[in-house]
């Protein structure tokens, strides 16, 4: 729990590019004013920044500088997806180690789908993330007519992202994921 009476040791030391909301170009704005940490920031006038920044974007950031922001605090979001994924011990080749990766990647959509049950909802892209041995990750997803939470239609739509990867280099890591989720209408609140 931080108090407001933490600000000045916790927050205000911290570089400004650290406030939500405030990216390279404003960064490099506040750089070329002399201000690099929040502190620095906070002790400019407001008015010098709505100066400097506009009205809105101005007062916002005297605002975030002295930890200020009245909009309500959410606590919980939708999740956009769900995704399982694992990392081998050893790189495993597509053809010589397929009973064992065909094992793994059926515990996975396996498990996505005992997830999305267990949080009540329902997905219809279903993808696949893919690291091979020289670490470069690619990814396929299909969109599927209807949403589903089921692990053979995971496993199915995932199976077909598959086949559009080249499978020759050896794997490190495989993942399913399902994304553009809706909540299951007999779904836990």
């Amino acid at each position: 729990m931080l108090t407001e009476a933490d600000l000045t040791t916790r927050f205000w030391p911290l570089p400004v590019r650290r406030i939500n909301g405030i990216g390279p170009k404003a960064g490099a704005r506040l750089e070329q004013l002399g201000v690099r940490t929040i502190g620095e920031l906070a002790a400019m006038p407001r008015t010098a920044l709505v100066e400097q920044f506009g009205r809105s974007y101005g007062a916002w950031l005297h605002e975030a500088a002295h930890g200020r922001d009245d909009r309500p605090l959410q606590t919980h979001g939708e999740p956009v997806s769900m995704s399982r994924e694992t990392t081998f011990e050893r790189d495993l080749h597509a053809v010589r180690d397929k009973a064992e990766l065909t094992a793994v990647f059926t515990a996975l959509c396996e498990r996505v789908a005992l997830d999305l049950q267990r949080k009540g909802y329902l997905g219809r892209t279903i993808g696949i993330k893919l690291r091979f041995e020289d670490f470069l990750t690619v990814t396929r997803d299909r969109t599927i007519d209807h949403a589903t939470a089921e692990a053979a239609e995971i496993r199915r739509a995932a199976g077909e992202c598959l086949k559009r990867v080249d499978l020759s280099r050896r794997l490190r890591l495989l993942g399913v994921r399902v994304g553009s989720l809706t909540r299951a209408a007999s779904g836990p609140a």
